[in-house]
């Protein structure tokens, strides 16, 4: 049996850690053009989301911060949204 309950949340808990994973190398880790490679492109499939599916991830991310009891990852998750265009930034 599978830890997640839908394909949607195995599929946001993979994007959100591989995305983690970039965001939190060092340079030696990672060319920091190619991080920013990576999260631009992210960034842009996200666009492309429909309202509907762009509402059901945040769904899933709000659910993975309640969850989450790593602070840094927890702050990531909760900045997502924002960092990844899916929704309006703060005036």
């Amino acid at each position: 049996m599978s830890e997640y309950p839908s394909l949607t949340r195995a599929l946001a808990e993979g994007l959100v850690n591989v995305l983690w994973f970039v965001e939190s190398c060092e340079d030696e880790q990672m060319d920091p053009d190619d991080a920013v490679r990576v999260l631009e492109d992210a960034a842009h499939l996200l666009s492309g989301l429909s309202a509907g599916q762009r509402d059901e991830l945040l769904d899933l991310l709000d659910g993975m911060a309640a969850e989450e009891t790593d602070p840094e990852r927890r702050e990531f998750l909760e900045d997502f949204p924002e960092g990844f265009g899916l929704v309006d930034e703060p005036a």
